[in-house]
């Protein structure tokens, strides 16, 4: 018997894996796992795009000979993709309302909307410097969002040029959140399983679309809608500034 083993000292060529195993095994028994990715939402998560929604949105219905709808309430109406916030601002200045008349109000917002993507689009603060430190440790970043895929992938393209690995919006092949298809793509293309990501959003779609993945969900307070909708909606965490997203992802430093 060596030194080493009569004192239980591991010699230093044995060192590294055993404490690699020991942590490991800690690892596993706290139940803790390693974020390797963050799914971002994107209107109201990481673009205030509020303001211009009701914008596109207004001008429609002005086109079409409806009445216009305050900005403030488009927080409500928007989040599940176009088509139902045709719905829902038809039945907000109509009540009772047809297909062709949903199919006719989408026909100008589209036009409108992809005359100027950008129209009103603000990055919400401190957003851009977490984007970089999460990049910059390692995680990988995306973006999933119900606006058409087009739309989504010039707004990420422009307010954050090169920062995300993969973006995807609404495609026909592909079912809306809170489906968890979306995600679950997002995630193979990223090269992470959905258990080490965290899916980040400000509406009870984006923590519905998250938990239906598999994934931990983040609730942000900057967006569209309160904390009670988040909470309901079973939200893993609930921040309110885009810097405590960091430590959820294994990031300690401050920025």
């Amino acid at each position: 018997m060596n030194f080493h083993e009569k004192y239980g000292i591991l010699e230093p060529v044995r060192k590294v894996p055993a404490l690699l195993l020991y942590f490991g095994n800690l690892w596993m028994k706290e139940g803790l796992k390693m974020i390797r990715a963050c799914i971002f939402d994107m209107d109201g998560t990481i673009a205030d795009t509020l303001a211009s929604i009701a914008s596109f949105a207004n001008e429609a219905l002005k086109k079409c000979g409806y009445r216009e709808i305050p900005v403030l309430d488009y927080r409500t109406l928007a989040g599940n993709g176009a088509d139902t916030l045709m719905r829902r601002m038809l039945k907000t200045v109509l009540g009772e309302f047809s297909e062709e008349q949903v199919a006719q109000l989408r026909t100008v917002y589209d036009r409108a909307y992809e005359s100027d993507p950008m129209r009103l689009v603000t990055e919400y603060p401190g957003m851009r410097s977490v984007l970089n430190t999460l990049k910059q440790s390692g995680i990988q970043i995306g973006v999933l969002s119900n606006k058409p895929d087009d739309m989504t992938c010039q707004v990420a393209a422009h307010l954050y040029p090169g920062l995300f690995h993969c973006v995807r919006g609404q495609r026909a092949d592909t079912p809306l959140k809170p489906a968890p298809d979306g995600a679950l793509l997002l995630a193979k293309d990223l090269g992470v399983e959905a258990n080490e990501c965290l899916y980040i959003g400000d509406t009870w779609v984006d923590m519905e679309t998250g938990k239906n993945a598999g994934m931990e969900t983040v609730g942000v307070l900057w967006g569209f809608r309160d904390r009670e909708e988040l909470e309901k909606a079973g939200a893993c965490h609930i921040i309110s500034h885009p810097e405590e997203l960091l430590p959820l992802a294994g990031i300690h430093s401050t920025i």
